[in-house]
């Protein structure tokens, strides 16, 4: 999610397209780009608010990377010029010594042309950015930080599925993730209404498809779950309203709203949702969809704790693998933001 950029979000001449170049060098076991996997050298930068962002929290919780990848986290809000540390002591994260994310952005190129976006990571020792290619950040936590997986880590790239559960990622990113965007930055009443309908029929298919399964691909959740379930997470309290998808609330999309309170209420999911950060950045950046900056006070989240049923559907969250251990006390939510 951009950090820099002017104030307006929408594109009054139509369609919204999201700029999708981000510095996409990786870090592998191999270290073929430079930089190599290593317990305590790099920082993940996250915000809790940006969907984007909340994917690298999941995984890195559920593969228990807590020990190894450290985490920053940027407050909700942000202006033109990036991110901020303002949660933290003196609003400098404690770690890379920064108070803007954009300071590690202009460490490693003084003349970043691009968006300051989260989800980054940092290299700690010399406070430059390595990557914010969020697509292939979450992929590589799974493979190429397998080293340190915690023991009963799941498998959520498994080999024999990746085909399906890369093709299945890109019809969700395009119609659901960056579609809620693409309806809600939308300049035209042509180009709304175009985004809405590829949204709300996407839904509809993804909605026939888990009628029959528990998850999107294959019987345990994988990395296809982690980047649904994030938007998800945001669509009552901030698209239906918001960004206009609102042929039907999640609440009112039964199989949707099971599955969604089925990873919800696994650990690793619900646990890691700061419903006050979303609502907060949402209604008060997009200053040109809510100039008045009110922040709702709803919606009603007592539901998202009921039977879901979907065990009836067979499957196992993490097959052979084991639920994550609790978060580590710094990074839990607090009580008054969690649903």
């Amino acid at each position: 999610m951009a950090g820099t950029g002017s104030s307006g979000y929408v594109n009054p001449s139509g369609s919204y397209r999201r700029d999708q170049r981000y510095l996409t060098t990786r870090i592998t076991a191999d270290g073929r780009d430079g930089w190599p996997v290593e317990a305590g050298r790099y920082r993940l930068v996250v915000s809790r608010a940006c969907p984007w962002a909340h994917r690298a929290v999941v995984v890195r919780r559920l593969l228990g990377l807590e020990p190894v990848l450290s985490m920053g986290i940027c407050g909700p809000t942000h202006d033109e010029r990036s991110w901020t540390f303002d949660l933290d002591p003196g609003g400098r994260d404690p770690v890379l010594g920064i108070e803007r994310l954009q300071e590690a952005f202009f460490a490693r190129d003084p003349d970043y042309p691009l968006g300051i976006t989260v989800p980054a990571i940092v290299d700690v020792p010399s406070g430059q950015v390595v990557t914010n290619d969020f697509s292939q950040m979450t992929i590589d936590l799974s493979l190429q930080w397998r080293e340190f997986h915690r023991p009963g880590a799941p498998e959520l790239y498994p080999e024999h599925l990746r085909e399906e559960i890369d093709e299945v990622d890109r019809d969700v990113f395009r119609d659901v993730n960056n579609g809620v965007y693409r309806a809600g930055f939308a300049g035209t009443q042509d180009a709304y209404e175009k985004a809405y309908r590829r949204l709300f029929d996407r839904l509809d298919a993804l909605s026939e498809r888990l009628s029959r399964r528990r998850y999107l691909v294959g019987d345990t959740i994988t990395e296809a779950d982690v980047r649904l379930f994030t938007t998800l997470a945001r669509f009552d309290a901030v698209y239906h309203g918001h960004f206009k998808c609102n042929r039907h609330k999640l609440t009112e999309m039964p199989v949707l709203w099971a599955y969604f309170r089925d990873l919800f209420q696994t650990p690793g999911f619900g646990d890691t949702v700061d419903l006050d950060h979303v609502k907060r950045h949402y209604y008060v950046v997009h200053r040109d969809i809510n100039p008045t900056q009110v922040v709702p006070a709803g919606p009603d989240t007592a539901g998202w704790w009921a039977p879901h049923g979907r065990e009836q559907l067979g499957g196992r969250p993490f097959g052979d693998g084991t639920l994550p251990p609790p978060p580590p006390p710094a990074e839990v939510v607090p009580a008054d933001h969690r649903p």
